[in-house]
């Protein structure tokens, strides 16, 4: 058996693999493959329906928002949220918390003028900043609730005087949020809701169409909501396997259910590492991530050896972004509290062997 803590693309519930699987041969009994039948059948727009229907019942959308199922990755995100709400001669604020924050922030800055409130990379972005001001003048406020490299998660919805833009690719559906603190959030489905090349929009409908600007309608994000995120081809693929993740999600409690499940998760992990004396936390306690857990050895001699040890037992993807080193546990929504427990049993059995 293989324990996944890969960052992504994610681990996905066993059931959801065997039902994908079966749809690749036979798609509902149609004797057709759901990776061949037409995105303008009946029997895709079912399933894109109900996979809007779910994230909006699994996230309680609120009225007034559209919900978007494109491509391009988080990455075209960070070019289509300016090109969508940042007028001409206007200001967008960004919070720099790490590698895909400073991307996002990076990629904007093409688009138009752009101000970093605060920054961690000083610090190697180990904590998420807290002492900025968000200027009132600036078109929106964009951050990233968790970063995956460094191992950090903003739990608080930032208080903003403008509309909120942010980054959930990495704890989407992982814990309970409120949509309408927010005028935009995106995700890249690769981490919690579904497999790489399906990217989540949940877009405040006001908040669309007053940069002055006339943008490439594939850019645009009320083309897509008009034509029910059918405006080009979708991923199909990517959206059904999507959609039996959420009925998975749906099934087990929903948001609320798996958020305490998480709690758990994570904590028994950090606990470990808090009481190990051979490994550390490289994160800030009070920024530590659920998602993403980083962390390193006292003695980083022993670092090759451990993870050939969890590679021999069959713990696969631990070894740290190869920017920061060290060891990332991804615990996302469908890794199981036994994998967790597996990896704490490896860490204890180590430390006695290297006393």
């Amino acid at each position: 058996m293989k324990h996944n803590f890969g960052a992504g693309p994610c681990i996905l519930p066993p059931e959801v693999f065997r039902e994908a699987s079966q749809a690749v041969i036979d798609f509902n009994n149609s004797g057709l493959s759901i990776l061949e039948i037409s995105h303008r059948s009946k029997a895709f727009e079912a399933v894109i329906e109900e996979t809007e229907a779910l994230v909006r019942d699994l996230l309680a959308v609120p009225d007034g928002y559209s919900v978007l199922f494109l491509q391009g990755g988080a990455s075209q995100q960070f070019a289509m949220v300016p090109m969508n709400l940042l007028p001409q001669a206007g200001k967008a604020a960004y919070l720099d918390s790490g590698t895909w924050a400073s991307k996002a922030y990076k990629e904007a800055q093409k688009i138009g003028t752009i101000q970093v409130v605060a920054s961690s990379k000083e610090a190697n972005y180990t904590y998420i900043p807290k002492e900025y001001t968000v200027p009132a003048d600036a078109a929106y406020f964009h951050y990233t609730s968790n970063n995956t490299i460094y191992g950090t998660e903003l739990f608080e919805t930032p208080q903003s005087p403008i509309p909120l833009v942010c980054d959930m690719s990495s704890d989407i559906l992982s814990r309970r949020i409120n949509v309408a603190d927010y005028g935009l959030i995106y995700a890249g489905a690769q981490k919690n809701m579904g497999p790489a090349g399906l990217t989540l929009v949940i877009v405040k409908n006001d908040i669309l169409g007053k940069t002055g600007k006339d943008i490439p309608s594939i850019f645009d994000y009320r083309k897509h909501a008009e034509a029910g995120s059918m405006y080009n081809t979708p991923p199909v693929y990517a959206v059904y396997v999507s959609l039996l993740n959420l009925r998975w999600l749906k099934a087990k409690g929903g948001v609320e259910e798996i958020e305490r499940e998480n709690i758990i998760k994570a904590r028994t992990l950090y606990d470990e590492i808090d009481r190990n004396p051979l490994f550390k936390g490289t994160a800030k306690l009070e920024d530590r991530s659920r998602m993403n857990v980083t962390f390193v050895m006292e003695n980083a001699d022993l670092e090759k050896s451990f993870l050939a040890l969890t590679e021999e037992r069959g713990l696969v993807g631990l070894k740290g972004h190869r920017s920061v080193g060290g060891f990332r546990a991804s615990i996302y929504n469908a890794l199981t509290i036994t994998s967790i427990n597996t990896l704490v049993d490896l860490m204890q059995e180590f430390a006695e062997k290297n006393a």
